[in-house]
């Protein structure tokens, strides 16, 4: 059986999680904090990142390899087009969102969230970069109703997981959320996969994470 390694307020994590809920695929979860070092953590990912997963094989880290892993290992119901062509674009859609949204997002989140500081020129800096990125993420984005069109893929897994976050920061750095700024309303998207099983799992198991005691 799949151990799926790391926390439930992790984006990375949850874009995961959603993805082997949605396929049925039996897993458990294990608590592991970012960042360790120890032999345990490092032998499965060796920067200490989060998620990894420990299948029968061997350990696997890095999302997106991971959930390439899942999907040929459980093809059923299956989260990537067969035509060659729709899946690339599937993928780009995913290259997208976590490197040219989420990862360019991620040099507020220090501010947005854990009390640190950004200098205005780097705020302003990564503003000209995210809003650039965003413009072109709404020449490919379908929503119709999903992220690559009218079937639930492992996009929707990233975009589910990743796009709230983008707009929060954005919104607690400069007063305004870009992806809404820039016409990207992914709002309808949210309460679409919002109601799927899945997602409430993944969802609620946040919240119950991020509770205070």
């Amino acid at each position: 059986m799949i151990v799926l390694c790391g926390f439930p307020v992790s984006n990375y994590y949850n874009k995961v999680k959603l993805a082997l809920l949605e396929k049925n695929v039996p897993f458990t979860e294990e608590h592991v904090a970012t960042g360790r070092s120890d032999e345990a953590v490092l032998s499965c990912s060796p920067l200490g990142k989060i998620p990894y997963i420990r299948t029968p094989q061997g350990s696997l880290c890095e999302s997106e390899a991971i959930l390439e892993y899942i999907e040929a290992a459980y093809p059923s119901p299956a989260l990537l087009p067969a035509d060659p062509f729709a899946a690339a674009k599937v993928r780009e859609l995913i290259v997208f969102i976590e490197l040219h949204l989420e990862l360019v997002a991620r040099e507020l989140y220090g501010q947005a969230f854990f009390g640190g500081t950004l200098s205005e020129g780097n705020q302003a800096r990564v503003r000209k970069q995210l809003e650039k990125n965003i413009a072109a993420f709404k020449r490919l984005v379908k929503f119709a109703p999903f992220v690559a069109g009218d079937s639930f893929t492992l996009a929707d897994c990233a975009a589910f997981a990743s796009l709230p976050v983008v707009g929060m920061a954005s919104k607690a750095i400069y007063g305004e959320d870009l992806l809404l700024a820039a016409g990207v309303d992914y709002k309808p998207f949210m309460k679409l996969i919002g109601e799927r099983p899945s997602a409430q799992k993944v969802m609620a198991d946040r919240k119950a994470a991020t509770a205070k005691p």
